[in-house]
């Protein structure tokens, strides 16, 4: 059975979805980044980064054990794993590859900007910085409706794809970062279709603290 050391971010859901979505057993420990367990020599093992989430998978390949840190890196892992939401076909697997380093470089790192400045002093450093990084968020966000035109999801036909998880991890936050989809349709028609599936619902109940 897969640990999953994690916590309730966005980065955490990613797998959390992942996980239900390819229907692998898994258990959850949580680290809480609030409390500086991150930085546990334990955690530190196998995530040198100290960053969740990494998973622990007994049944690795060749049937031993394997450690992956780094959300996107577990994502086509878990992808390979299954042979689930991970084409095969290498034109069918590039654009899955590109947005979800689309997420890993820009959707997600500058929300994250805005969340750390939402909570800093009021002040000029707070307005420049919640300025330059909110709307760079909603200039992604403008780059995900365009490519939704049309398209049921981001990388691949017919069903998600690890990149539409990646994604959603962080659209879930999206009240959080100040971005209604009143101007996205595209975006809120895919969000609302993401967040019906069953084990994609499941993945953001299961408790990771």
């Amino acid at each position: 059975m897969i640990e999953l050391h994690s916590w309730n971010t966005p980065n955490g859901r990613k797998i959390s979805v992942a996980l239900e979505e390819m229907g692998l057993p898994y258990t959850v420990r949580t680290v809480n980044i609030s409390k500086g367990e991150q930085f546990n020599p334990e955690f530190l093992a196998f995530s040198p980064n100290n960053r969740i989430p990494a998973i622990v998978d007994p049944d690795g390949p060749g049937g031993e054990r394997i450690t992956v840190f780094e959300s996107g890196a577990i994502l086509l892992y878990l992808g390979e794993k299954t042979g689930k939401f991970l084409p095969r076909d290498l034109r069918a697997r590039v654009p899955v590859l590109e947005w979800l380093m689309w997420q890993m470089g820009g959707f997600g790192p500058m929300p994250g900007q805005v969340h750390h400045f939402l909570m800093q002093p009021d002040g000029p450093a707070k307005d420049y910085g919640f300025k330059r990084y909110h709307d760079e968020t909603k200039r992604l966000y403008g780059v995900l409706d365009r490519r939704l035109v049309g398209r049921d999801y981001v990388a691949t036909a017919g069903e998600p794809s690890v990149a539409d998880f990646a994604i959603l991890g962080w659209a879930w936050r999206h009240e959080r970062h100040q971005v209604p989809f009143d101007d996205l349709p595209n975006v809120a028609a895919w969000y609302e279709r993401m967040m019906a599936r069953p084990a994609t619902k499941r993945g953001f109940e299961v408790s990771l603290g």
